[in-house]
């Protein structure tokens, strides 16, 4: 049976269809941060003795675990 121009598929995506995506998520992720946040390989992080903070949660972590107050100057 023909298909129709409209109908053409990429051979990989039918490949990723039948088999799914070569790679696994747990194959790039390289921990977990204080709040149990997926460190993904190239994100940037801050290291405090063993504990690990993902940038974007690097404010809560001060305010809630080291009692760091947030204030807007005057």
């Amino acid at each position: 049976m023909a298909r129709a121009y409209g109908d053409i598929e990429h051979p990989q995506i039918i490949k990723t269809n039948r088999t799914g995506y070569p790679t696994k998520f747990d194959d790039v992720v390289a921990g977990f941060d204080y709040f149990g946040d997926e460190i993904w390989i190239g994100d940037k992080i801050y290291v405090l003795d063993d504990e690990m903070v993902l940038e974007g949660n690097l404010e809560r972590y001060l305010v809630e675990v080291l009692g760091f107050e947030v204030k807007e100057a005057e």
